[in-house]
């Protein structure tokens, strides 16, 4: 009697990659419920690098026949002209990014495909993919990055000299110039960039080569692999390589913070166009109307900003529940850090893509910041800082400027509008030379000191600015 044939049902449409352990298939909800392919096929194209890269070194170690790899290289290039020309089918059976594309690469060149996953596991592979995209989108963002900081320097060179009220607690403080508050907003860019820099660092290891979670007996040469991926070095722990995912918070992290800061930026060009400001117009093509109110011009997109802000700082919050519980080392809760990632990702290039576009639309009225410096007595501490230098400690100064801003309370007008006599009854030391210290220009220019408001001051900055550009 003659033995049955055995059947060689690897990857095909009606098993899986571990079919041979069950004794009945994977029931459908199942595999809706665990399939991944519909989000992490953005993946292809670092999936198809990665295995072509693992292949080679596989050759040239002797583990898997220079035939072979060629037969692979040749498939995998055939397969991403497939997937960038919409051509691939992408089957749920096969449940993710590295089955759907091993299966089709099998199809084409045989038993040379099957040949492609020794010495490594779907645990070290999608470790690597997802740094590899990672590393991408950084570089991707901090080019978006700049480009808004050019936006934002180009805007605050037209306003190095406009007098706007700078504000603590939403109340007028002291007068600054409205290219100074821009550039406020380009430091914590520039912060941002560095801490997506630094996360580069720790996303660019090389995780291939840990294999399921403890490493290969295979003769593999992982250093070999970093090199030829561009990565700085290899993960030097296997568990750790292919466990954690402290990379992808590091990031969702950095995105957060910059999306703090541009909600920011958003509340302010919010308060700033409205009619009681009336600081800024946005221009017509990042606003909407109402469907009832026909006067309406609603500023959307700073909205969106500072509302997608929330849905970022979730996915934060996400990515660090998910991690928080999970003994050494994969466990397929894993699988849950693609969608908020990739909705970081995508959340923060199209909004740094935006901003950088509609502040080239931002027409700023300079005449109704003028008017606003000069309510809620901004030049108040400038008094106090002339008493001073006329020889009043400073707490007797503030006293006796608290005492003078009380009187023109009262009659309803600025300090540089009270008589010098009116001035005089609060402190003898107060001269004529006073007035030109209480001008709206004359309080900017005392600023005069890196960091500082002067329009003098806000130049040089720009031109620091500009350096990074170059």
């Amino acid at each position: 009697m003659q033995d049955k044939p055995v059947q060689d049902n690897s990857l095909n449409k009606k098993s899986t990659a571990w079919s041979g352990r069950f004794n009945e298939p994977v029931a459908e909800l199942v595999k809706k419920y665990t399939a991944s392919v519909d989000f992490d096929k953005r993946l292809a194209e670092f999936d198809i690098a990665g295995s072509i890269a693992h292949a080679q070194m596989l050759g040239a170690q002797g583990i898997i026949s220079l035939d072979d790899v060629a037969k692979i290289e040749k498939g995998l290039a055939e397969i991403l002209t497939e997937i960038q020309a919409g051509s691939f089918e992408w089957l749920l059976d096969l449940e993710d990014v590295h089955l759907n594309i091993e299966k089709r690469l099998t199809d084409k060149i045989g038993d040379a495909g099957k040949r492609l996953h020794t010495g490594r596991s779907r645990n070290d592979q999608v470790a690597t993919d997802v740094r590899l995209w990672l590393r991408a989108t950084v570089d991707d963002i901090l080019v978006a990055i700049k480009k808004l900081q050019l936006s934002i320097v180009d805007l605050a060179e037209q306003h190095a000299d406009t007098i706007m009220p700078g504000f603590t607690h939403l109340q007028v403080a002291q007068p600054v110039t409205f290219g100074h508050h821009l550039l406020a907003y380009f430091e914590m860019l520039k912060r941002d960039a560095e801490r997506f820099v630094d996360c580069r660092k720790r996303i660019n290891r090389l995780p291939l080569g840990a294999a399921a979670l403890a490493g290969t007996s295979y003769p593999i040469n992982r250093e070999m692999v970093a090199k030829s991926l561009g990565f700085d070095g290899v993960c030097e722990n296997s568990l750790d390589a292919v466990s954690d995912r402290d990379f992808a918070i590091e990031f969702t992290a950095a995105s957060a913070l910059l999306m703090t800061h541009l909600s920011r930026f958003s509340e302010e060009l919010i308060l700033w166009s409205s009619p009681r400001f009336a600081f800024v117009d946005i221009a017509d093509r990042f606003c909407t109307g109402s469907s009832i109110m026909p006067q309406k011009k609603n500023p959307d997109v700073p909205e969106l900003v500072r509302g997608k802000t929330g849905r970022v700082n979730g996915h934060l919050v996400a990515l660090l529940t998910l991690m928080k519980g999970q003994p050494l080392a994969y466990n397929k809760d894993n699988q849950e850090d693609k969608e908020p990632l990739f909705d970081t990702a995508d959340t923060i290039l199209i909004t740094l893509a935006i901003y950088a576009d509609m502040l080239r639309g931002v027409d700023v009225n300079k005449a109704n910041m003028r008017q606003a410096a000069l309510e809620g007595f901004a030049t108040a501490t400038d008094l106090a800082d002339y008493l001073v230098k006329k020889g009043l400690p400073f707490r007797d100064a503030h006293e006796a400027v608290a005492l003078a801003v009380k009187h023109a309370v009262q009659k309803k007008c600025d300090l540089a509008d009270l008589p010098l006599a009116d001035l005089q009854q609060f402190n003898a030391l107060i001269q004529e030379d006073v007035y030109a210290v209480l001008t709206l220009e004359g309080s900017l220019a005392s600023r005069n000191h890196i960091g500082g408001t002067a329009p003098v001051q806000v130049k040089k900055a720009i031109e620091r600015a500009r350096q990074i550009f170059n």
